[in-house]
């Protein structure tokens, strides 16, 4: 069999950087112990890496003076849980938007589906795939307290105007919690400039880590309700889980390994430059979609301009399913890519591929190369040739 060529980068990113997969082996076998719970030299390493992974993504972030709000979980969608569910009270009105993840919308439409609150779901724009703050605006009522966007749509690629919608948050007062899963790693996130109260991650994307880990950053002043309890490894005596960070969000022992992949992910991209690295995919990105604009038949979608957007390019073929496009691809070219409705209904219904069963998604990596997009155009061609 040919090799892999991977376009699936939004799922998660494949290959990591060798540096990841070292330091993920070097440190297990070394200091695969507790941090935090004891005072012997392997157990003092271990919390030093991970303390440094919280200092790491703190400024990364610009989140603040307080690395102990920086809070590991074993995802975006735990800490999206963990966060709304801590913020959400009865008879709130939240707003959020037609481009989120399921990651988003689910915990929302629990509280709601429970006559707990009210949500509206602001549309972007089908054609541009972003969102208009001004929609946002609009959509506030004197009972909203929460604003939920996500910073890049994982369907579409397109990158949210973050600072213009934090500023509408701080005006009306509204907490901003926004799903960086598809942004951190990838696109500039100053929490402070942005006002964004409350950052989401998850490491096995941009940030170049493994899964089953991610995290938030939660700012000075934002009360998170627990909804967890358990072991913290200090200060057992006392009957409550504890108020202060980082023990608030996180209970019983951390991913240790998935800690050390994204610290060694964090300090790769870093050294690499971040914006270097998203120039190059979207060379890539732009060379992808110029060709398809020349293909008979292949529709994309919210690609009209590489500005405000990430390597990611949804399409669909005239006369195909999505998925038997995704299938082709994958059987007869080795290429892989995902399909369908990528966790994003509201999106599909807003662009009207909701009931053609969604789209083919190709999203480029950092080790994507200009000859596996050059196969992937012409694997596009000979399929859309098919039914011309």
């Amino acid at each position: 069999m040919s090799k892999l060529i991977y376009l699936d980068n939004s799922a998660t990113s494949f290959p990591k950087p060798n540096e990841v997969y070292d330091f993920m082996n070097t440190f297990y076998r070394k200091h695969g112990v507790n941090p935090g719970r004891s005072g012997f030299d392997a157990a003092v390493e271990t919390e030093e890496v991970v303390n440094n992974t919280r200092k790491m993504l703190t400024k990364l972030f610009n989140g603040g003076d307080d690395h102990n709000r920086l809070t590991f979980s074993y995802n975006a969608t735990d800490s999206l849980n963990l966060i709304i569910n801590g913020l959400v009270e009865p008879g709130m009105h939240v707003v959020t938007t037609m481009l989120e993840h399921n990651s988003v919308l689910r915990p929302l439409y629990v509280h709601e589906q429970a006559g707990l609150i009210t949500v509206t779901h602001a549309p972007f724009n089908p054609i541009t795939g972003h969102v208009d703050p001004a929609e946002l605006e609009k959509a506030i009522r004197p009972n909203t307290k929460l604003m939920v966007v996500t910073h890049c749509s994982n369907a579409l690629g397109t990158v949210q105007p973050l600072a213009k919608i934090g500023e509408i948050c701080k005006k009306h007062g509204l907490i901003f919690v926004v799903d960086g899963s598809q942004g951190a790693g990838c696109n500039e996130v100053d929490m402070q400039a942005m006002n964004i109260d409350c950052y989401i991650f998850t490491g096995h994307k941009c940030l170049m880590g493994p899964t089953g880990i991610g995290g938030s950053y939660v700012r000075e002043g934002i009360t998170i309700k627990h909804t967890r309890a358990g072991g913290t490894g200090v200060r057992s005596a006392y009957p409550a889980h504890l108020e202060e960070y980082p023990y608030r969000l996180e209970n019983g022992t951390l991913n240790l390994l998935g800690v050390a992949g994204l610290h060694a992910g964090i300090k790769w991209i870093t050294q690499e430059g971040i914006a270097n690295i998203h120039d190059r995919e979207m060379v890539l990105w732009e060379k992808l979609r110029s060709a398809f604009k020349e293909i008979k038949g292949v529709t994309m979608y919210c690609a009209e301009s590489k500005e405000n957007h990430n390597p990611v390019l949804s399409f669909n073929i005239a006369g195909w399913e999505a998925g038997d496009v995704g299938t082709m691809l994958d059987v007869d070219y080795n290429i892989a890519v995902r399909t369908g409705l990528q966790c994003a209904p509201k999106v599909h219904e807003c662009i009207g591929t909701f009931e053609k069963h969604g789209t083919v998604r190709m999203s480029i990596g950092a080790f994507t190369t200009q000859e596996e997009i050059d196969t992937a155009i012409e694997a596009v061609r000979e399929i859309a040739a098919m039914k011309s």
